[in-house]
């Protein structure tokens, strides 16, 4: 592990610093959302929560929040969970939480060089670090805007993690993408199926890893046309991503949009975009 951190916090830290604008936390506008740094009580996760403390890793994205006009507090939190690797949302306290553990898995399990898929480590880092927040970012809106689910609420927080995305520019959403599939595939194999993992409430990670690709592919089949050639996603399935993608897509502007200062989200986009390099707004997606 220790080999590990070196290699890889910094890079951790630096793409995430980059995947969203610094907010200086006194920033006004913020009044619904708190942010927590908990001590780690494992002295192995203390560089972790050092740099993402000093590099305003729950300030960065609680600018993502700050559209939205929740009707009470959120808080953000980074805690160690005694050797549990997980993220959830809390209904009770409104909370969402993210373990410095699941976080040093993303980091352990970052390949040493770009994979044949052309998965960079630093994308094998970004991807699920924004991913995990995402998804339990939308278990919180869910709750604290009503907002209707039909199915599964866990496949729901997939979609709308994914969708988030893929609103950055090409350049990104490859990217982010990548390294949350990369994810999904190794996860899919170091953990055999078993009748305890297919009665999650969670997708099996195999379905996640297929759903991803094929909302990826139908937001952009241009830039994520690969997928479909090189055998990661069937082409059965791939008939139907563009509609797959249009259902989602019309999902969170009918559902999530009314509750946006769409003047706030259009800044912090921008101020999102501008520190992606090379990344422009998506025409398709916007």
């Amino acid at each position: 592990m220790n080999a590990i951190r070196k290699i890889y916090v910094p890079p951790f830290l630096a793409a995430c610093a980059a995947l969203m604008a610094h907010a200086p936390a006194s920033a006004a506008g913020h009044h619904h959302v708190d942010i927590v740094y908990l001590a780690p009580k494992d002295p192995g996760h203390l560089r972790i929560y050092e740099t993402l403390k000093q590099r305003h890793l729950l300030e960065e994205f609680r600018e993502v929040l700050s559209p939205f006009d929740l009707p009470q507090r959120l808080t953000l939190k980074l805690k160690g969970c005694d050797g549990t690797e997980n993220a959830w949302y809390d209904d009770e306290d409104h909370s969402v939480t993210v373990c410095y553990e699941y976080l040093a898995r993303v980091a352990r399990d970052v390949p040493r060089e770009t994979t044949p898929a052309g998965v960079t480590p630093e994308d094998a880092i970004v991807g699920p670090t924004a991913e995990v927040f995402l998804h339990e970012f939308a278990h919180a809106l869910f709750d604290l805007l009503k907002i209707p689910v039909l199915g599964r609420e866990e496949d729901a927080a997939d979609m709308v993690a994914a969708y988030t995305l893929l609103q950055f520019g090409p350049t990104f959403a490859r990217s982010a993408i990548g390294g949350v599939a990369y994810m999904y595939a190794k996860q899919a194999n170091d953990k055999p199926l078993t009748v305890e993992r297919a009665a999650e409430v969670h997708p099996l990670t195999q379905q996640r890893f297929y759903n991803l690709l094929c909302l990826a592919y139908g937001a952009d089949p241009k830039n994520f046309g690969d997928v479909v050639k090189k055998g990661y996603l069937p082409e059965d399935r791939a008939e139907n991503c563009v509609y797959e993608y249009r259902q989602i897509d019309y999902a969170v502007k009918k559902l999530l949009q009314p509750h946006m200062d769409m003047a706030q989200r259009e800044k912090v986009h921008a101020r999102i975009v501008r520190k992606l390099p090379g990344s422009s707004a998506n025409p398709s997606t916007r």
